[in-house]
């Protein structure tokens, strides 16, 4: 499996594990916002990552990249939002937490790397 299939799978698969996470959670105004908002910008990673392994030129695979790369950064704020509410036990939310750490990484180095060749 190529690094492209692999993380198009995780980031995938970060989505479904938010949604997941989040879908059981009582309705309330300020929970709504939030939940609306960590679900938007993880799925938002996923879609423009595949985008990213699509790209028809390094300008627009670095573009997606950056989009992928605020995208997960704000998912991560959100992760924060949500334990620092309490909103989630802080046990349910290490393995999401740890992937996005990881997927920040990853992808904050990927960034780098293609803005060496544009």
């Amino acid at each position: 499996m190529d690094f492209n299939q692999i993380f198009r799978d995780r980031t995938k698969n970060f989505s479904i594990s938010i949604i997941k996470l989040l879908s059981p959670l009582p309705y309330s105004d300020a929970l709504s916002i939030i939940r609306k908002q960590i679900i938007r910008s993880a799925t938002s990673v996923a879609a423009n990552y595949r985008a990213v392994s699509r790209a028809r030129s390094d300008k627009e695979r670095f573009a997606k990249i950056c989009i992928v790369v605020e995208e997960i950064d704000e998912t991560q704020l959100w992760l924060e939002i949500i334990e620092d509410l309490k909103y989630v036990d802080s046990e349910k939310l290490l393995a999401i937490k740890s992937e996005c750490e990881e997927l920040v990484k990853v992808m904050t180095t990927y960034k780098f790397k293609l803005s060496q060749n544009i």
